[in-house]
């Protein structure tokens, strides 16, 4: 089609070059010639070409105004069947999200209820005193272990439930139940925390300070790991991974730990207001940003627990087409990047025309890209056109009719007198 079209024009310019005219009638060697002189040596003054075929000056300007006609029939003929979506209208689940600074989020969205310092839970080993007088001999000290349920285990008494009490409640039951049991009638009981249960967790990735910490089991969360840790670091990203490891109580090597998660094996999403279902039972993945929508049980952490902070390593973004300079260029950290942006990289339009748009955008629940169409001049006035982009995506400034007949004037230039061709 293309071929015919050309070949209509070339009998067209013959016939007007023979009658206004005596040149001689070009034939499809003298264009070729043309194109590789024009596209190979890169060199567009008409004193140049002229010199290169042999030819007057005015026989090369009508070959020029035929190659701008050739360049708007390619445009005009040119045909495409991929599906193209409007910026502006571009469906939810094609939208690049957020990108979100993890430094700016309100971590204190993370935080569980907690257990404070002082209340006696299963594993906690307290310290209690019974005296009966004023003299040191009459007074009986003893550790005891509080077993899971909350309960302890005391010597003549037997079992007293402690469970979520506070020191003062304890000392107030076990004292009831010395004189319930006729041990005493009216002892002095003392209790003090002698070592909390603590929970061994494991910090790593994007924080201050990766390392193994001891947390007290009442206050086991995702929240005091990271404050455990220092807090995020800054190349910190806005997803954490937690693993449960239920049974496991001993801690492994951080290598071991790094790998076990980077290989997605037993992974669930948890985020944006709706709980993806698990291909797993020991690790959840969270999104800080929506992190007042997590359950309370995906951010508690039991013993020999591990979060792993993942780092910000955006796909870089290309720029290509009828910009300044075309190239790959990082995708920022922590800001949004827009279309009107990414030109903005590459030195802005080389073609004051330019305004049609490729993104092309590679999404996980497709092999083939998406294809979205955009314009130049909508995005400077609508910010919806002016298209959020993804990490990975490809921008491409098009060739349109309109900058290719300003390319090919500009190839043809001005003659002495003034005039184009």
């Amino acid at each position: 089609m293309r071929k015919g079209s050309l070949h209509f024009l070339v009998h067209i310019f013959k016939y007007r070059i023979s009658k206004r005219m005596d040149t001689p009638l070009y034939s499809w060697n003298f264009l070729a010639k043309l194109f590789h002189i024009i596209y190979s040596c890169n060199k567009f003054r008409l004193d140049f070409v002229v010199k290169k075929l042999h030819v007057q000056k005015q026989d090369v300007s009508f070959c020029y105004g035929l190659l701008l006609m050739f360049l708007v029939t390619l445009n005009l003929t040119g045909c495409t069947t991929t599906k193209n979506y409007q910026a502006e209208n571009l469906p939810a689940h094609l939208q690049a999200p957020r990108n979100e600074n993890a430094q700016t989020l309100d971590l204190t969205k993370l935080a569980t209820a907690t257990t404070t310092q002082d209340l006696i839970g299963g594993g906690d080993v307290i310290e209690i005193s019974i005296s009966a007088g004023l003299s040191s001999t009459d007074t009986a000290t003893f550790p005891v272990r509080v077993s899971d349920n909350g309960t302890a285990i005391l010597p003549l008494v037997g079992a007293v439930s402690l469970k979520e009490m506070d020191l003062e409640e304890a000392e107030a039951v076990i004292s009831g139940a010395c004189i319930e049991k006729g041990l005493y009638t009216a002892p002095h009981v003392t209790v003090t925390m002698k070592r909390p249960k603590v929970h061994k967790i494991t910090v790593l990735g994007a924080v201050e300070e990766p390392a193994t910490y001891e947390l007290r089991a009442g206050q086991s969360d995702v929240l005091q790991a990271i404050v455990a840790a220092g807090g995020l670091s800054d190349d910190a990203g806005v997803f954490v991974q937690v693993r449960h490891p239920g049974y496991r109580n001993q801690t492994a090597e951080p290598q071991e730990l790094i790998a076990s998660l980077d290989s997605g094996s037993d992974i669930q999403q948890v985020g944006q207001e709706t709980i993806v279902q698990p291909i797993g039972h020991q690790t959840v993945r969270i999104d800080l940003a929506s992190a007042a929508t997590q359950k309370p049980e995906s951010l508690r952490l039991p013993d020999g627990g591990i979060v792993m902070v993942e780092r910000r390593d955006p796909k870089p973004i290309h720029v290509l087409g009828l910009v300044k300079k075309p190239d790959r260029y990082e995708f920022p950290v922590a800001e949004d990047l827009r279309l009107l942006d990414a030109i903005a990289l590459a030195s802005g339009t080389d073609n004051p025309l330019a305004d049609k748009v490729y993104i092309i955008r590679n999404t996980p629940d497709s092999e083939e890209p998406t294809l979205i169409q955009a314009s130049i001049k909508k995005a400077k006035r609508n910010g919806r056109a002016d298209l959020r982009l993804a990490p990975g995506d490809i921008v491409s400034v098009e060739q349109t009719p309109t900058t290719s007949i300003y390319e090919a004037v500009r190839l043809i230039g001005f003659g002495v007198s003034g005039r184009a061709f």
